[in-house]
């Protein structure tokens, strides 16, 4: 039988598709608490690690899938309600949670803005109402409408719908989450002393909290509790901030504990199912979740539209007007034009150093021939002063390293930042006012021992005539 025809071929297109279904879907499932919780999870659940998966299969990038440097993100927490016979339904049901999300693909960071469910916005027949209610009158078409006009954006370039209680569904998965519990005054005002006491009872709703200050583990009910708790002072803003106090500990959760997150993958799957739709497709899933897959926290970005005033609506409901000049301010820099990342204080000097002025010793230590010279010529063309060119004592280095004796403060960063990476990054070693430094009194600053990481490095191509 030709191979192409035994089952055991036959069976891995199928194969295949499965498994990047299960990825795909565990994918969604932590788009539950917010579309960065996706994209950061990707690889997580893999039994290979991120770099295992891009040598199996190359990815588009972002830009390349979607044809643009960022895409702009609705994601709409579906409420819920109950039969009289305290059955679950979401038909109809208003957006709970409101999030604009702008994925920068250029600068790899994520811009979040939280839109509180009561401010008040224009629905399309010119009725002022809660902006929660679009999704409840129109469906996700209206709400992306309502939400991108209220916002001053010409609209949204995907979208993302999710029943709220998935957030109960997969902390109780993944095992609970640790959080810092906090009234009002502490979460908005970082005024910590004498915390009260989270109590509220909701029959109707289902919701029973009694939760106590402090930092205390919290299982499903109780997270989703906290986090859609809103009856002090503080109303909807901090409502907001202990969603991302949720989101944020579900995610280190998911990140650190890799193995508990393997364990009940088939949980998540199933969730997801239930309980996510999304105009994306799984090709932009994928791109979207390598692409987001290691970022950390400094790189996500989370602000909510700030309010001006209460306000009565007609039909007696009270509402927020949202401040418009600061709003605006909000989105220009947030979802329309958000700034490039500013560089470190440390790169900027270690950016200013003249290699010029950096003399550099090149020894090889990776047994490999002409290791030495091959990184001497990337960091002459670099404008590295070259000294001695040799061969360390002891070969059979397998990772590089940058010894630097200069008192120039950052110039072994500068040589090593002009070096080539393949594998582990090479270390910087610092040899001021040791031994190792009074062996270089003038033959170097900074000395390469090259080790077998970087001793294939390609040569330098010849200058064009």
């Amino acid at each position: 039988m030709p191979k192409h025809d035994t089952p055991e071929f036959n069976d891995r297109p199928m194969k295949r598709k499965v498994r990047w279904d299960r990825r795909i879907a565990l994918i969604v499932a932590c788009t539950i608490v917010g579309l960065f919780a996706v994209l950061a999870g990707f690889a997580i659940v893999q039994h290979k690690n991120l770099g295992q998966v891009l040598a199996e299969m190359v990815t588009p990038s972002p830009q390349e899938v979607f044809g643009k440097n960022h895409l702009l993100v609705l994601v709409v927490g579906l409420d819920y309600d109950y039969t009289s016979k305290d059955e679950e339904y979401s038909t109809q049901g208003r957006s709970d949670v409101i999030k604009a999300i702008n994925l920068d693909f250029d600068h790899q960071q994520i811009y979040e803005v939280d839109v509180p469910r009561d401010m008040v916005a224009t629905m399309p027949g010119g009725r002022q109402a809660k902006i929660n209610e679009a999704m409840s009158d129109g469906g996700i078409k209206e709400a992306q409408q309502v939400i991108a006009q209220f916002l001053g954006i010409p609209g949204f370039d995907r979208y993302v719908i999710l029943r709220v209680d998935s957030m109960q569904q997969i902390i109780t998965a993944i095992g609970g989450v640790n959080v810092n519990v906090e009234d009002s005054s502490c979460v908005k005002n970082h005024q910590c002393k004498n915390q009260d006491r989270l109590d509220y009872v909701d029959t109707w709703g289902h919701l029973n909290i009694h939760l106590k200050p402090g930092y205390q583990h919290l299982n499903g009910t109780q997270a989703l509790g906290y986090s859609r708790y809103r009856e002090d002072w503080c109303g909807d803003p901090c409502r907001l901030m202990r969603q991302s106090q949720v989101v944020r500990a579900m995610l280190d959760k998911i990140k650190s504990d890799k193995l508990n997150t393997m364990l009940h993958a088939g949980q998540l799957i199933s969730i997801v199912k239930k309980n996510t739709t999304t105009n994306m497709n799984q090709d932009e899933l994928k791109s979207l979740a390598i692409y987001f897959s290691s970022i950390g926290q400094g790189s996500i970005h989370v602000a909510q539209v700030p309010k001006s005033d209460n306000v009565t609506l007609p039909d007696g409901g009270a509402a927020t007007v949202a401040d418009r000049s600061a709003t605006a301010r909000l989105v220009q820099t947030m979802l329309i034009a958000p700034p490039t990342p500013a560089p470190s204080h440390q790169a900027l000097k270690v950016a200013a150093i003249d290699p010029s002025l950096v003399r550099v010793e090149v020894q090889n230590a990776s047994g490999v021939k002409g290791a030495a010279h091959r990184i001497a010529a990337i960091l002459a063309k670099d404008g590295f002063k070259i000294g001695a060119i040799g061969n360390a004592p002891n070969d059979g280095r397998a990772v590089t390293e940058v010894h630097q004796h200069s008192p120039v403060e950052f110039s072994g960063a500068r040589v090593l930042e002009a070096l080539p990476v393949v594998g582990q990054k090479p270390t910087l070693v610092r040899d001021i006012d040791t031994d190792t430094a009074a062996k270089h009194p003038q033959q170097s600053d900074v000395t390469v021992v090259v080790g077998t990481d970087l001793a294939e490095a390609p040569p330098v191509a010849a200058a064009t005539p």
